[in-house]
């Protein structure tokens, strides 16, 4: 019995992604020369189906880094379909500072995808503001965000936030920054400014 196209090209989709998933984790781990070898047996599979996928050491880290923008990116859409807006917005902050943690941990093996001549960050900027946009898009539709927003601006407050709570044991930090952040976008209602007769903090 021959095995149907269609099989064959969902086992194919598995194993892609379980060599990512691996990779991620072994350039985050173990740095940019991790044999490639560890990382087809962590995802288990053959080195030649993993070469079949990725013939080169810099495909492979081009196409995990790609894969982790994707996978955060693409979340804007699911987690609106389950939350309103503000709160999709915040899950997705926690979501992209994970996908920065990754990329922090890769970094060894992305530099040296770049000096191969590679380009895994041609599109980030571009995802990631997609992503923002559709999210802070939909909060101020629902009269919960800001208008007057950069999603660009947002996503570099996140990458500096990242910076300074990158270590394990700032998570909880971070998290509560991300709730500042967040509450420095929500749309808020002008109050009224005092009158003459009763200036702020005094009484007739």
């Amino acid at each position: 019995m021959t095995t149907q196209p269609s099989t064959q090209r969902a086992d194919a989709r598995r194993n892609r992604e379980r060599i990512l998933e691996a990779a991620v984790r072994a350039f985050s781990e173990k740095g940019a020369e991790v044999p490639i070898d560890t990382i087809a047996k962590a995802a288990g599979v053959g080195s030649a189906t993993l070469y079949r996928h990725f013939p080169t050491r810099e495909a492979l880290v081009e196409a995990a880094y790609r894969n982790e923008l994707a996978r955060v990116c693409d979340s804007a859409a699911d987690l609106l379909a389950d939350n309103p807006p503000d709160r999709a917005l915040r899950l997705w902050m926690d979501r992209f500072i994970d996908y920065l943690a990754a990329k922090h941990g890769m970094a060894d093996a992305l530099r040296a995808a770049v000096a191969s001549g590679a380009d895994p960050f041609a599109e980030t900027l571009d995802k990631l503001g997609t992503a923002l946009g559709t999210l802070l898009h939909a909060g101020a539709e629902a009269g919960l965000l800001r208008r007057d927003v950069d999603p660009l601006d947002v996503g570099f407050s996140l990458a500096g936030l990242a910076l300074v709570t990158s270590a394990p044991a700032h998570r909880e930090r971070a998290g509560r920054l991300l709730d500042l952040l967040l509450d420095g976008l929500r749309h808020k209602t002008a109050e009224p400014a005092p009158t003459p007769e009763h200036p702020i903090g005094l009484s007739r």
